[in-house]
């Protein structure tokens, strides 16, 4: 988006915003739209920048098609990447400190049009970026992080950024000891579409005829995971219907569309619908699809997790009784069982996901913008 896009000037109690996001699948575009909903709709002003568009021609795209291949196609790739560059833990390691310079002239110039009172990075990429900047005072405008990872990896961090908004207090307390410095509980941001769903009538037509109904296999935007079909077996046995989430891969559609028994979906406009008429979703990231199923009230488990901030990522979930963790066949089939009917293990985790989503970024950032 044009950062010169959206309301013109202040009002008298607006202030303006600068999110700063990327576009890596579609999880921190969700997550920047829905965040501009909300502070729009508190009366202040917003823009938006893809993080990737500040580097050199050619530079961001790069990124993206290396990060995408290595996730789909050489997972250990990016597990070998994850565990130098993004892993938490100290002792020395590289950085992106040479890739996150290349964007600095081209945001420092866009902040000198645009003059935010605040920059909100949504992206591990633009936090580096608006903490090097703050930290030796290039950047006046105070910086917000909201992290929107579980796996809370180091590139999220940096000192110089004013305020980190994590999804759960547990992060929050881990990202203060490794900062020294103030970390909030703000939620995740979920639009608010996610929290009251209803099931379209077309819907049930097109995911009814088994004996014990839909369940979602989620691979994220870029059909990401390992052994998808193998998964939707396991589910098909078990009397569910298998909806394989195969984003924009069409290869993988194509695969599994051949399958006998098994649902193939592409990009899916109405997402909260597709959740509301699913008994649970299979995820193996620990993003944004898991956490807009847990608005939902559909129960989560994750399985076969991708590598690096995936794999972590779904421990966390688990480990903060949000979500079950399947860590072969059989105890996929066991959480499948204990969530998929009424009872106490539905209803603790539906109870924890409400109480994940009582928070809000907006009253930090709009301190922030005060102070």
């Amino acid at each position: 988006m044009d950062p010169s896009a959206g309301n013109d000037g202040k009002t008298s109690a607006g202030r303006r915003f600068l999110i700063v996001s990327a576009s890596m699948g579609s999880g921190h575009a969700a997550v920047a739209a829905e965040l501009i909903r909300r502070l729009e709709g508190a009366g202040h002003t917003t823009a938006d920048v893809d993080v990737l568009e500040l580097l050199p021609p050619g530079v961001g795209r790069g990124v993206r098609e290396f990060y995408r291949g290595a996730v789909c196609h050489v997972p250990a790739v990016y597990a070998a990447v994850y565990a130098v560059f993004l892993r938490p833990g100290r002792g020395p390691r590289p950085g992106n400190g040479p890739m996150v310079a290349l964007a600095e002239k081209r945001f420092l110039r866009l902040v000198e049009e645009w003059e935010p009172d605040v920059v909100v990075p949504v992206f591990h990429l633009a936090a580096q970026l608006t903490g090097r900047l703050r930290a030796r005072g290039a950047l006046s405008a105070p910086s917000a992080v909201v992290i929107t990872d579980f796996a809370v990896h180091r590139q999220w961090l940096h000192p110089g950024n004013d305020l980190d908004l994590c999804l759960t207090s547990g992060i929050a307390d881990e990202v203060r000891l490794a900062l020294g410095r103030s970390a909030a509980v703000s939620g995740p941001l979920v639009a608010e579409r996610f929290h009251s769903p209803s099931v379209a009538p077309d819907r049930t037509r097109v995911l009814g005829g088994t004996r014990r109904g839909p369940v979602l296999i989620s691979t994220g935007a870029w059909g990401a995971g390992t052994h998808v079909l193998e998964t939707a077996g396991l589910v098909a046995d078990a009397g569910f219907l298998p909806v394989v989430l195969c984003g924009r891969n069409t290869r993988l559609r194509s695969r599994v569309a051949r399958t006998t028994g098994v649902a193939a979906l592409g990009w899916v406009t109405d997402m909260p619908g597709l959740l509301a008429s699913s008994h649970a979703l299979i995820d193996n990231a620990a993003g944004q699809t898991a956490l807009e199923a847990l608005a939902a009230g559909l129960p989560v488990i994750g399985y076969r997790p991708i590598p690096g901030h995936g794999k972590d990522g779904v421990r966390r979930m688990a480990d903060e009784g949000l979500t079950a963790r399947a860590t072969g066949p059989a105890s996929l089939l066991r959480a499948l069982d204990e969530v998929s009917v009424p009872g106490p293990v539905r209803e603790g985790r539906a109870a924890a996901a409400r109480h994940l989503f009582a928070a809000d970024a907006l009253p930090y950032l709009e301190d922030l913008a005060g102070a």
